[in-house]
């Protein structure tokens, strides 16, 4: 029996049990349901935004873990631009056991931020048996709001130029792809989430996207950056596409 928790009545959180794949993982969902006018945040929130964690650690036959993240909105909060989610979003988590065939016991928290006029920190726990029955439909829903892969979307060369700044670098990303329709954003992400990457200004040139991020370690001095760890997330109103990696131009 899948267990949910409220917290305050802003959120709650339930595990959708899913169901078991061929390679023996099972696809399973967790649902964030929020009260009305109240957002949470996808995994690059923005600047206002408090990104997600998840801890799993307290679980029985649980080897990996994947999260599949549905395309975000970007909205504004308080003069700042984020990226999330309102009203109820369906996380597919991907859960690989230990011992394939044999039951998972899923005891896990999430820590996040919700928002309305203020922004709450919040820990969620939750927990179920897997595999079980239930939330498929919800589940495969949200796997079909995931951006498109870069090929899927017709992507054509990416190039990324970092040239150093006083504390870090600076990275400019040209992609050739055709317009996407409505405005354009790009979310720029690297796997050291301790480097301060900002808000990525988006032109379009000779029918190529290009956007330019900073990019500030810790250490607040230029740092080696490998290509190959670069994502972008291309975000618009009704479409998003997820591109790995660049070239030096």
């Amino acid at each position: 029996m899948a267990q949910a928790e409220s917290y305050a009545n802003v959120i709650s959180a339930e595990v959708l049990p899913g169901w078991v794949q061929a390679d023996g993982s099972v696809m399973a969902g967790l649902k964030l349901s929020l009260e009305p006018g109240w957002k949470t945040y996808w995994r690059a929130p923005g600047d206002a935004g408090i990104p997600p964690t998840f801890s799993f650690g307290k679980s029985d036959n649980l080897a990996a873990v994947r999260v599949h993240w549905p395309r975000p909105d970007v909205q504004m909060t308080n003069g700042m631009r984020t990226i999330g989610y309102s009203d109820q979003v369906v996380l597919p988590i991907e859960f690989t056991p230990h011992t394939k065939g044999q039951p998972l016991a899923l005891r896990g928290s999430v820590d996040l931020g919700v928002c309305l006029d203020i922004c709450i920190p919040v820990t969620l726990d939750f927990g179920a048996t897997l595999p079980g029955t239930g939330g498929d439909t919800l589940i495969r829903a949200a796997l079909t709001e995931r951006p498109d892969a870069a090929k899927t979307a017709g992507v054509g060369k990416v190039t990324c130029q970092a040239l150093p700044i006083a504390d870090g670098l600076r990275l400019t990303t040209t992609i050739a792809l055709p317009p996407l329709g409505g405005a354009e954003f790009a979310v720029i992400e690297l796997p050291d989430r301790s480097i301060w990457i900002s808000e990525a200004e988006v032109t379009r040139e000779d029918g190529k996207l290009v956007a330019v991020v900073d990019m500030v370690p810790e250490t607040a001095a230029p740092f080696a950056l490998n290509r190959s760890d670069v994502r972008i997330t291309l975000l618009t109103d009704h479409r998003a596409v997820d591109i790995r990696g660049c070239t030096g131009s």
